[in-house]
């Protein structure tokens, strides 16, 4: 699959899915940025800056913004201006993630901070299990196979952020998450079997939460259109906010944006919804691995 639009900076993620939720604000507003530049005391270069992404938003500005736009949900005002504070600390590099630089690469960091404002992500697996649900065990058996990190004490701070990341699935709002996995993720020996079946009785157990849906295609499905390789979607809590694709591969993670790609990302996981097991269904297939590796 060809992508007809790829984020080439990814540190700006953040700020075009402000941008792009601010645009629709206005234009559903009546409102044309000569008359908001006006309002707001700037240029009509500075709003097409901050739409585009390529500005930063300061809270002052924000909320001016939405006052002109007639947004009055306090909701709204406070996940905006958290998305804002988090776009920022991301072009300075100040975020808690700047703590762990040296192991984060900068489309991980931007994941992490795009993940925290998110209200779902959707997610296929391959071969393993996705890192909100995976075992401190399973998660450093894992980072020590990639063979990037060969001291100790790095894959330590790699497995530790992953496991703050695990703490947007128990905070309020918690994200949901919803994951389809290939059979073969669940068999794979990732640490070894003691580890693995840790790591399958944490999935039976995550599987439980509300907010958490874990479905599996099984082997007997045959080929399907997800087996081009694993993928996720973020999605957002304000319905006018475009969902965001991320793909990983050995040279790198590449963001999607653009409309195309992530339609076809969104039909791919349709598609794959419609070939897993029901949820009960996958989950005495959990069970029955982690008791009999069969």
């Amino acid at each position: 699959m060809q992508a007809d639009r790829v984020a080439s900076a990814p540190s700006t993620v953040l700020g075009r899915q402000l941008g792009e939720e601010l645009r629709g604000m206005r234009e559903r507003a009546g409102l044309s940025t000569s008359t908001v530049a006006e309002a707001l005391d700037c240029t009509k270069g500075k709003i097409s800056r901050i739409e585009n992404g390529r500005s930063p938003v300061r809270i002052p500005d924000l909320t001016a913004m939405l006052q002109l736009y007639r947004v009055d949900e306090q909701a709204i005002h406070e996940r905006l201006a958290e998305l804002a504070r988090t776009a920022n600390k991301r072009r300075r590099g100040n975020g808690w993630w700047s703590e762990y630089g040296n192991v984060l690469a900068d489309t991980y960091r931007d994941f992490i901070a795009l993940e925290a404002v998110a209200s779902s992500v959707r997610t296929f697996q391959s071969q393993m299990i996705p890192a909100l649900l995976q075992t401190p065990d399973y998660a450093r058996a894992l980072t020590a196979a990639g063979r990037r990190w060969k001291q100790p004490e790095e894959i330590e701070q790699f497995v530790t952020v992953r496991l703050m990341r695990q703490q947007r699935l128990t905070a309020d709002p918690p994200l949901s998450l919803s994951v389809v996995l290939a059979e073969g993720a669940l068999r794979q020996q990732v640490g070894g079997p003691a580890v693995l079946k840790g790591q399958l009785a944490h999935l039976a157990t995550a599987a439980s939460m509300p907010n958490v849906t874990i479905r599996v295609v099984p082997f007997s499905v045959g080929a399907h259109a997800s087996m081009s390789g694993p993928y996720v979607i973020l999605g957002f809590p304000s319905e006018a906010a475009m969902d965001v694709v991320l793909l990983d591969n050995p040279s790198g993670s590449m963001w999607l944006e653009g409309a195309t790609e992530v339609e076809a990302y969104q039909e791919l996981w349709n598609d794959v919804c419609t070939k897993a097991l029901s949820c009960a269904e996958s989950l005495e297939l959990i069970n029955s691995i982690k008791e009999h590796g069969s």
